[in-house]
C-alpha cells in the first residue's frame, strides 16, 4: 500500500520542489501512520480535491512532542519562512480552524527524496 504525505498550501508546493521543505508538523500524533523508512508519495492539493505528486520520498525520522518542544531546526525545515514558534502556532490555527496551545501533540516527521 502506497501512502502519502499531502500538503495542502500552495506555498509548501514551492518550497518542497525547491527542496527547501523535508519535514512536516502535523497535529496530533500520526506515528502510525507514517513509520519511519516508509516510502511515500509527496502529493500536494486541497482534501477532496485532485492531488498533484511531486516526488517519492522516504520517511527518514519520525518523533513526537509538545508544540513547546519544536526545535528552530524543525521550524527552519518545516517552513523557512517562519521564524518562531508563535508564528508556527498562528500558521496551525489557520490551517486546523481551531484553537493550538504549546501543550498540544505534534508528530514531526523528516523526509528525503528518493530518485
Amino acid at each position: 500500500m502506497m501512502m502519502a504525505l499531502n500538503f495542502q498550501a500552495k506555498k509548501h508546493e514551492e518550497l518542497i520542489m525547491s527542496r527547501k521543505k523535508n519535514c512536516t508538523v502535523r497535529l496530533g500524533d500520526v506515528r502510525s501512520q507514517y513509520p519511519e523508512n516508509s516510502i511515500v508519495w509527496i502529493t500536494t492539493g486541497k482534501k477532496y480535491e485532485v492531488k498533484k505528486r511531486l516526488y517519492t520520498a522516504i520517511i527518514d525520522k519520525v518523533r513526537v512532542k509538545k508544540f513547546a518542544e519544536l526545535t528552530s531546526k524543525d521550524l527552519g525545515h518545516q517552513n523557512p519562512e517562519i521564524d518562531s514558534l508563535e508564528e508556527l502556532r498562528l500558521d496551525f490555527e489557520n490551517i486546523y480552524q481551531r484553537r493550538i496551545t504549546l501543550d498540544d501533540t505534534v508528530t514531526v516527521i523528516y523526509f528525503s527524496e528518493v530518485l
